[in-house]
């Protein structure tokens, strides 16, 4: 979560350099890093429950001035998350869990992301939730979105992922195409009960 609080701008890194599209971006204020084309879906989903859905979705598209292009947009999320399209007028508070994440990867997708931070988007949900979820993340990559996923479910994470970074305490201890992190006898042994 904290590195990619820092990612989003969020957070101050206490060392070290974060680079988007060949910039540093260390220590630049998190609207710009948004309007630049980094998203966040946070931990927790964080969605405003006193809010309706539409207006969590609108919420996401905060930098964009066009009336018409935010329309565009909400509509090409409802067809991506037809749930949402039947509740826009619930509050989010009201949804369950599964669906408040799907709202919460609505909002990022509505500031069009050329960079989607995901951060352990299925804790805390239901199997059925995780494997839509999963499902969710393996199109956004097949239609050509770039996700730097955070997730504790290596296996989930690892079937989606094409590269993958194994983080201890905070250091990178293994990294490699996904398939090849997958095969490892000690990722195997700790996190994916091999």
């Amino acid at each position: 979560t904290t590195p990619m609080r820092a990612i989003s701008g969020l957070v101050r890194p206490r060392a070290g350099t974060i680079r988007f599209d060949g910039r540093e971006i260390a220590g630049t204020p998190a609207h710009r890093i948004a309007a630049a084309g980094l998203r966040q879906v946070p931990e927790g989903r964080q969605c405003f429950a006193e809010l309706t859905v539409a207006e969590n979705l609108a919420l996401g598209a905060y930098l964009v001035p066009d009336r018409a292009e935010i329309l565009r947009r909400q509509e090409a999320v409802l067809g991506r998350f037809p749930r949402l399209r039947e509740r826009l007028t619930q509050l989010a508070g009201s949804m369950s869990g599964g669906e408040q994440q799907m709202l919460a990867i609505g909002r990022a997708l509505m500031g069009a992301p050329r960079l989607l931070l995901m951060d352990e988007p299925s804790m805390g949900l239901a199997p059925l939730f995780v494997e839509e979820i999963f499902a969710i993340i393996a199109a956004l990559k097949a239609d050509g979105t770039t996700i730097l996923l955070v997730e504790q479910n290596a296996s989930a994470a690892l079937d989606v992922a094409d590269h993958a970074y194994v983080l201890e305490t905070g250091r990178i201890v293994l990294s490699g195409p996904a398939a090849q992190v997958a095969n490892d006898p000690a990722v195997a042994a700790a996190y994916l009960g091999g």
